[in-house]
């Protein structure tokens, strides 16, 4: 997928870290069914205790921009999370018996802390490209999930899951960010990017999150 030229070079970065993350096993089992719906219930509740703190990461990043421009998107991203990306979790566990309220005071697992703090923990104590690094992998890695099961999906059992990250709308949000990723490494970096000295932390923080996220499909395994 097309999702500008930063996200590009630090997917590329990234390595078999990528792949283990767009392809895993849980992913495969959203395309053919195979994945155990108690293992899909429990990824909802501990997805959408993630979206809360992926929600406030965002809201810090309109802290850390520098501009109007970057402030919007940030802004918009907040907005497309809350209102449109988390509604899916809700409406999924409401189907099975589970309440909004009882989603935000359900348990967060381990793994979950550790991805959601490291994010946070990027935008504290660095700038905007250190937040943006740590935050890309899921906004991107969820598109690009969404717009390959979208053509290969073998069931319909998470026909709605796969439908809201392969829909226009978050396909826009992806290219959204992926501009904004460029602007802003361009801005503070300049047109050579790759040649600064801040380069190779930005990769590794990519990295680093794209790692953590595959720990967060191996969670979803754990009901497996």
């Amino acid at each position: 997928m097309d999702y500008g030229k930063t996200f590009a070079l630090w997917r590329d970065a990234a390595g078999q870290y990528w792949p283990a993350y767009t392809q895993h096993r849980f992913v495969q089992g959203l395309g053919d069914g195979s994945l155990p719906r108690a293992a899909f219930l429990d990824y909802m509740v501990q997805d959408y205790l993630f979206l809360v703190h992926f929600s406030r990461a965002w809201a810090l990043a309109v802290t850390k921009a520098d501009t109007a421009d970057e402030m919007r998107l940030c802004a918009g991203t907040v907005n497309a999370l809350i209102n449109d990306e988390m509604a899916l979790h809700i409406r999924t566990c409401a189907d099975l018996g589970l309440t909004e309220t009882e989603l935000f005071e359900a348990e967060e697992k381990l793994q979950n802390i550790a991805y959601t703090r490291y994010v946070l923990d990027a935008g504290h104590s660095g700038d905007l490209l250190d937040l943006l690094a740590a935050l890309a992998p899921c906004v991107m890695g969820y598109g690009e999930i969404g717009a390959q099961l979208k053509g290969k999906a073998t069931s319909d059992s998470y026909a709605d899951w796969i439908a809201t990250y392969a829909s226009e709308d978050y396909q826009q949000v992806c290219r959204d960010v992926g501009a904004l990723l460029d602007a802003a490494v361009t801005r503070r970096l300049g047109p050579a990017a790759q040649d600064s000295p801040r380069w190779p932390a930005l990769c590794h923080r990519f990295t680093t999150a794209t790692r953590l996220e595959v720990g967060f499909w191996d969670m979803g395994l754990e009901e497996a």
